[in-house]
């Protein structure tokens, strides 16, 4: 004998029932088969909500009973022939007549009673169930005899409704005595039903129909229990929150059910107890996917390298916390508490208490959360009034995420790498459970994060140590496309050689903005985008947060001054923040000391390579000169690429104005280049360098000996900039004149000593450091305490769209490393 289970959306519609019916065919050649079947998909909802609503006297509820009926009333069209269904459609038209009095009864009355709820919740099974076993005995395919047999004249309960517990001892010997006697190769059931002994109709809770099929395995000592879903299987996690999630093909029956209590949908906790100590294995199938192996749960002992076999939670959960110095030492403290809750049939589900005895903390759904506060505050009001106990505090909108897995016992260290892998991701953790069989380790953290924390631990756990980078770019122009492109290429490799996998979950240009919680297509960003939502600086972070996704970075590749003012908003929500935009760090020192503090404080790094030298590692090789406890004495650099590209093209055969535009063709400059050959952006530049080689100081500290005229410097706007430099063409041909006169060449030099520093033009002569310097390069000469006679020395190209965005995905890398 084997059970079979067919949840809500595996006989949702007739096609679906069709699948179904296919199903228990092949089934049948190898044995006798009990099939159970719960409502259609969504009728029991809806039969709920027309109680309701009768109770309430809103006579909505004569329109969700039509909807009802009108469900099935369409599956019995779809599968039965037209020959076949006067009998049956007659019989379903009874079974609502029935339900639309006992409606008509709770809306005169303008109540509802837990019986009566009973009653009218079981109709759903009642009506699926006795419609598809008709339309097994008229298919054509399956030849094999059918039968249907209600359950509520098997399976005897007490009088708890809503949920009421099973009479084994009777239920068993009439099921027993039932399957002895019927003779039928398929037999039809419906799930969840049930009756007491006084012969009322009663439920097994919400799920109720894996139960119902537990209880007929374990009474008829079945080989096989199967249960068919729309999933295959348990999952590693939510396979809804998180994508990665993987079935789980072996898993015990202990893990299953720490599983299924801490929230797997897919099997209801109770169902495992009939069948456990018969040792009568569980099959969780897709009726979608019926080749899939699903999950197999058994006795067997599966050992694994990962002692993890699944991460769930419990949403919806009110932290109760109850502390005082009334409470320690003081015996059957406990009791009180957990009696006062009981009266109210308020549900434990998480305890843990301070060692030192001082406070107690549990946890409760959130729709008991009002109910328990008082019921507790009631029961301890003496200890209350004479301030020994604090009134207990509720802390609502909280979850219960669990790591589980039977041979957790039996290696150290897990719980360590639970925590340090939320803490890294700034998930709070609230409290800590964790049995004394160690299956499982429980904390309760906010709602909110839930997702971010699944994602997180099930990448720990179960992703061969694959992070995730959920990107979130500002700035899509010249270098921003460069980066997307190089994204796109290295993607593979990325994941394949250094265990990252990006995605592109944000996306912004001056027009329009673009989110999907689920990756952005790389290939296809920027078509996607021309259709996203109107740029919103503000909105962009608020999405950013909402979205709380772990290891989430933010990349600026913008010159945009109210784009750095937003770092900190990233930072404070444990979200990396990766730019090319020098304006935030030569800023005023105290934003710059903020920002460092910042990324310290939430574990979020700030990255900014490129705002030296594109992608040059000129800061990273200062960080670490520093870190090993090298001092920087004095600092000479030439630091702008797009200057050095000027002056080595700058000659009496090209006017500096026109060098100047194909500087800025070639995406040498700022869109503003007043910024490059002013000398505020070298200025910036070697600001940088200085505060991170550990000494405080302004922008306004650096003195700025400008080349440019005054007519140039007063310019408000692009076109009177060059214009400007048309004008003052002999100024800058004075320059080259006197260069070539000194042998020299000129170079815009930025240099630090002794507290001071400078930006300038320079005439370089022979044999120096940087006479030679070509192109667009950039050079830096490190003097150190180690480093005193000769510097040293980092060179080469410090400007272009595909250098800056290689130093800017090098940084995204980096927080991949962290």
């Amino acid at each position: 004998m084997k059970i079979l289970k067919f949840g809500g959306t595996s006989v949702a519609d007739a096609q679906n029932i069709k699948r179904v019916i296919n199903i228990v065919k092949d089934k049948s050649q190898e044995s006798r088969l009990i099939v159970v079947v719960s409502a259609l998909s969504g009728v029991t909802d809806l039969l709920l909500k027309a109680s309701k609503e009768a109770s309430e006297k809103n006579d909505h509820y004569k329109e969700i009973t039509k909807l009802i009926e009108q469900k099935h009333l369409e599956a019995i069209k779809d599968l039965i022939s037209v020959n076949h269904q006067s009998a049956l459609l007659s019989h379903v038209k009874r079974i609502i007549n029935h339900l639309e009095t006992l409606l008509d009864g709770c809306f005169l009355l303008g109540e509802l009673s837990a019986r009566t709820s009973d009653t009218i919740a079981g109709f759903g099974e009642i009506l699926s169930s006795y419609i598809i076993s008709e339309a097994m005995k008229h298919d054509a395919e399956l030849v094999v005899e059918t039968s249907f047999k209600d359950s509520r004249e098997l399976i005897i309960t007490n009088s708890s409704f809503g949920k009421a517990a099973v009479n084994f001892e009777i239920t068993n010997q009439l099921i027993a005595d039932y399957f002895h006697n019927e003779g039928a190769r398929v037999t039809v059931m419906p799930g969840f039903v049930a009756s007491s002994m006084d012969g009322n109709n009663t439920t097994l809770g919400r799920g109720g129909s894996d139960y119902t099929a537990a209880i007929l395995a374990a009474a008829t000592n079945a080989s096989d229990l199967e249960i068919w879903t729309d999933v295959n299987g348990m999952y590693t996690a939510n396979p809804r929150l998180v994508k990665q999630a993987q079935p789980i093909r072996h898993i015990s029956y202990q893990e299953a059910m720490e599983l299924s209590h801490f929230g797997a949908k897919v099997l209801y906790p109770p169902t495992i107890q009939p069948v456990l100590h018969l040792n009568i294995p569980i099959w969780i199938k897709n009726t979608f996917e019926p080749e899939a192996f699903g999950t197999y749960i058994s006795n067997e002992n599966n050992l694994q390298s990962n002692p993890i076999k699944g991460i769930s939670h419990i949403d919806k959960i009110t932290v109760i916390t109850l502390e005082g110095s009334g409470i320690i030492g003081v015996s059957g403290f406990s009791k009180r508490l957990f009696e006062a809750l009981s009266n109210e049939n308020i549900n434990v589900i998480f305890i843990t208490q301070a060692s030192s005895e001082r406070s107690i903390c549990i946890g409760i759904l959130d729709v008991d959360a009002d109910k328990a506060k008082v019921a507790v505050d009631k029961a301890f009001e003496v200890e209350i009034s004479q301030l020994r106990i604090d009134p207990c505090t509720i802390e609502k909108n909280m979850c219960i995420v669990a790591l589980v897995g039977e041979n957790m016992k039996n290696h150290q260290g897990l719980s360590g790498k639970m925590f340090s892998t939320l803490g890294k991701n700034n998930v709070n953790i609230r409290a800590i459970a964790q049995g004394a069989s160690e299956r499982n380790i429980s904390v309760v953290i906010n709602e909110k994060d839930v997702q971010k924390a699944l994602n997180t631990l099930h990448e720990r756990f179960f992703e061969d140590n694959i992070k995730q980078l959920n990107l979130f770019v500002m700035g899509v122009g010249n270098v921003g496309e460069k980066f997307m492109e190089q994204i796109t290429n290295q993607k593979k490799y990325l994941r394949e050689n250094l265990k990252i996998n990006i995605r592109l979950i944000g996306v912004s240009n001056s027009r329009k903005m673009l989110f999907d919680g689920d990756g952005i297509p790389l290939k296809d960003w920027k078509n996607l985008l021309s259709d996203g939502e109107t740029a919103d600086k503000d909105a962009f972070i608020e999405r950013v947060k909402a979205l709380n996704l772990r290891n989430s970075v933010f990349v600026d590749i913008t010159a945009n001054d109210e784009i750095s003012r937003t770092y900190s908003q990233y930072l404070e929500k444990n979200i990396a923040v990766v730019t090319c935009n020098k304006i935030a760090c030569a800023s005023a020192f105290d934003n710059y000391k903020n920002l460092k503090n910042l990324s310290r404080k939430y574990n979020a790094p700030f990255l900014f390579e490129t705002n030296v030298g594109a992608g040059l590692p000129i800061i990273d090789t200062l960080k670490r000169m520093i870190a090993s406890g090298d001092k920087i004495n004095k600092i000479q650099a030439v630091l702008s690429g797009s200057l050095n590209f000027i002056f080595n093209n700058f000659n009496e055969n090209t006017s500096f104005h026109d060098v100047v535009k194909e500087a800025g063709v070639q995406g040498f400059t700022e869109p503003d280049p007043k910024i490059d050959l002013s000398g505020v952006d070298v200025a910036r530049k070697i600001l940088i360098l200085i505060r991170e080689s550990g000494y405080e100081m302004e922008i306004d500290d650096i003195e700025n000996k400008s080349f440019l005229p005054k007519a140039s410097l007063d310019t408000d706007n692009v076109p009177d900039f060059f214009t400007s430099l048309t004008a003052n063409a002999q100024h800058f041909n004075d320059l080259y004149k006197e260069a070539l006169a000194k042998e020299s060449r000129l170079k815009y030099v930025a240099q630090f000593e002794n507290g001071k520093a400078s930006v300038g033009l320079q005439f370089i002569p022979k044999g120096h450091d940087f006479y030679n310097l070509e192109g667009k390069d950039n050079i830096v000469l490190f003097y150190t305490d180690r480093y005193v006679d000769q510097p040293l020395i980092i060179k080469g190209a410090g400007a272009g769209a595909a250098v800056t965005a290689s130093g800017i995905f090098a940084d995204v890398i980096r927080v991949g490393n962290v």
